[in-house]
């Protein structure tokens, strides 16, 4: 069973910074060398929606429009860590943070293997 755990989340004025992480554990047969893994994010009563991703191995980068220039999505392979860098934070950022996992294919928020539990920010104007 694979397990991700998210950590970083919390509250911040707007133009603020946070750092995410999501630690990745356990072992589904597969090295997590090859795995998509992400951030997706939802807020109340929002639709949950694809932030950034990447790939382990070839480190192709995707980020939704309303974060380019302000998130940074990162991993370190050895220590099978992926990470959020956000910067300028704005209010309409305030969302639950999800790290999630995608074993083969694209990661999305309809095609993923595995979802860490969520980590609460919160943008203040």
């Amino acid at each position: 069973q694979v397990q991700l755990v998210e950590s970083g989340g919390g509250s911040v004025q707007a133009g603020g910074s946070l750092r995410l992480s999501c630690a990745a554990s356990g072992r589904s047969g597969r090295s997590f060398t090859t795995y998509a893994m992400g951030w997706f994010r939802q807020a109340p009563g929002k639709e949950r929606q694809l932030v950034a991703t990447i790939t382990w191995i070839r480190g192709t980068i995707y980020r939704a429009n309303s974060v380019e220039g302000r998130f940074t999505i990162s991993r370190n392979n050895a220590e099978n860590t992926l990470y959020l860098q956000m910067n300028n934070l704005k209010p309409e950022d305030t969302a639950v943070y999800y790290c999630a996992a995608a074993a083969k294919g694209i990661l999305t928020t309809t095609t993923y293997d595995y979802l860490g539990q969520g980590t609460q920010v919160t943008v203040s104007s």
